[in-house]
């Protein structure tokens, strides 16, 4: 109930009138069943335009930092992401993966839209990164269609570091439904699982017109991170 109050009174209204979305191909979405909507993520925002727009609910898989905030804050923001249905999933550890894989399953058995961002973390420079598999294992064992998106426009509204948001317009691209039936019964084969996202991602990509960098974000990440702390003037 609350997520719709979120979606059609308190927040979809305002970003609507604020960013003025450009919404193309919505009628690739899906209008009932299960199917898994993956998109590029380019800024904080992406987490309530891409749901503003649908005409069904969606749920993503969340970072669980956001449900473990200290303080008042911290309390605030996990209250706000469970009332909008959104899944907590802890990206650390062995078993994170197979975490997200059984959260995001279950939420496809109940017939429902599946938001999943398989670059796996937000692009620090707007560029589009390597995917990760388990959007391909779940598409698989689910047997469900990938809706490709493509956030175009929200990396300058509100790259990372940036607090609030600028009002400026962007555009929301949906692809043709990806089918992968045809890899039925191969969701443990690495080959078929790395063809399947990488098919994820390219169409992703002829939909933003990202640059795209062969290599998982949360490396070049890391990488950067390391050189700063060793050449800290370098950053300047």
């Amino acid at each position: 109930m609350f997520y719709y109050v979120l979606k059609y009174v308190v927040i979809g209204p305002v970003l609507r009138l604020l960013f003025r979305p450009r919404i193309e191909g919505l009628g690739h979405v899906p209008g009932a069943g299960a199917a898994i909507v993956a998109g590029n993520h380019l800024s904080f925002s992406d987490h309530f335009l891409m749901p503003a727009v649908l005409k069904r609910r969606i749920t993503f898989l969340a970072k669980a930092e956001y449900f473990t905030g200290p303080g008042v804050k911290g309390k605030l923001t996990a209250a706000f992401f469970r009332s909008a249905g959104q899944i907590p999933v802890d990206r650390s550890g062995k078993e994170a993966g197979k975490a997200a894989v059984r959260e995001g399953l279950g939420v496809l058995a109940k017939d429902e839209l599946l938001g999943i961002y398989p670059e796996g973390t937000r692009s620090h420079d707007g560029r589009l990164y390597k995917g990760k598999v388990g959007v391909a294992v779940m598409a698989i064992r689910a047997g469900v269609p990938v809706v490709p998106c493509a956030m175009v426009g929200t990396f300058e509204i509100q790259p990372p570091g940036r607090k609030i948001p600028k009002v400026k317009r962007v555009t929301i691209r949906f692809g043709e439904p990806l089918d992968f039936s045809r890899f039925a019964g191969m969701e443990n084969e690495k080959a078929a699982l790395r063809a399947v996202t990488d098919e994820i991602m390219y169409a992703i990509l002829a939909l933003s017109g990202q640059e795209y960098v062969d290599r998982y974000a949360a490396d070049v990440k890391a990488e950067q991170a390391e050189q700063g702390r060793k050449f800290p003037r370098l950053r300047r």
